[in-house]
């Protein structure tokens, strides 16, 4: 997995650690000095999936250019409880200094990938893709984005401006789904796909022929996601419609959406719910180094 560490995200960090005044640690100062090295082992307390190496790695590297990362797991890949993910060494005292910003930053990625992951396990074999939505955490989107793609997930659109979505209050400032398209068409760039989201069987028929290229299908239970399926499936247009559930996706009921024909279920609680993961770091003694 590959995430680039650019002025967004460089911000980020800064902001963490200025939030965490980690230069002014007066814990470590009065323990250690600027000629102490050491060496850290950062240690899963649990099984996870890995995500967020990158970011901790440019925490202790801002913290202090002298810290050497060296990561034992890559992004991606499951992990162990009591498995070294990686190791630092450098000024104990920065290494202390970075700690919990790294931590921090690992933990709700690990915690996020992992989630998606059984999300992904949960929907089992088949063509059904799990996706996010754009409920992650305010300035951290495009590091939850990357957390869901390590947990075997996709991503939906990033922004407001990566996508057409029709929803209930575009519907009806429009005066319906029609109306809706068609003012989008208009206004949108032909590269974007236009999206509409129905809540009742009446309204497909109405996407459908409006143009719409993707249809989420929000809020049904199965029995009615059944019946839409069949219906925009045996439509002349059917087959190039992309066809999406939402609203009310959980693990359980993921076992029971695979079998329905759906190309896409996209899920909030991949970024909205997900319990940080347990990680540690722990300084070694010199004869462990």
């Amino acid at each position: 997995m590959n995430l680039y560490i650019g002025p967004a995200l460089r911000g980020l960090i800064d902001l963490a650690l200025e939030e965490d005044q980690v230069g002014f640690d007066v814990t470590s100062a009065a323990f250690f000095d600027s000629r102490d090295r050491g060496e850290a082992h950062l240690v899963a307390r649990q099984d996870f999936q890995m995500a967020g190496g990158p970011v901790a790695r440019a925490v202790f590297e801002r913290v202090d250019s002298a810290i050497r990362w060296r990561a034992e797991v890559d992004d991606g890949q499951a992990v162990e409880s009591g498995e070294v993910i990686a190791v630092v060494r450098g000024p104990v005292g920065s290494l202390l200094g970075a700690e919990r910003v790294a931590l921090n930053f690992l933990q709700r990625l690990c915690g996020v990938a992992t989630l998606t992951r059984a999300y992904v396990d949960a929907l089992g074999e088949g063509p059904t893709e799990v996706v996010d939505t754009r409920k992650t955490l305010p300035g951290w989107r495009m590091l939850d984005k990357y957390a869901v793609r390590c947990g075997g997930a996709k991503n939906h659109r990033f922004n407001l401006g990566g996508g057409v979505m029709i929803k209930e209050n575009h519907i009806a400032a429009a005066g319906g789904i029609a109306q809706a398209i068609d003012a989008v068409s208009q206004a949108a760039p032909h590269t974007l796909r236009i999206e509409v989201e129905v809540e009742r069987l009446h309204q497909i028929t109405e996407a459908i022929e409006g143009g719409a290229d993707i249809i989420m299908l929000d809020n049904m239970d199965n029995d009615t996601m059944r019946r839409a399926i069949e219906e925009i499936r045996a439509h002349r247009r059917g087959d190039d419609i992309v066809i999406e559930a939402s609203g009310n996706i959980d693990r359980k009921r993921l076992a029971t959406l695979g079998d329905l024909g759906l190309d896409v279920v996209s899920a909030g609680a991949l970024t909205h719910s997900a319990p940080a993961a347990d990680i540690s770091m722990r300084l070694q003694e010199r004869g462990d180094q």
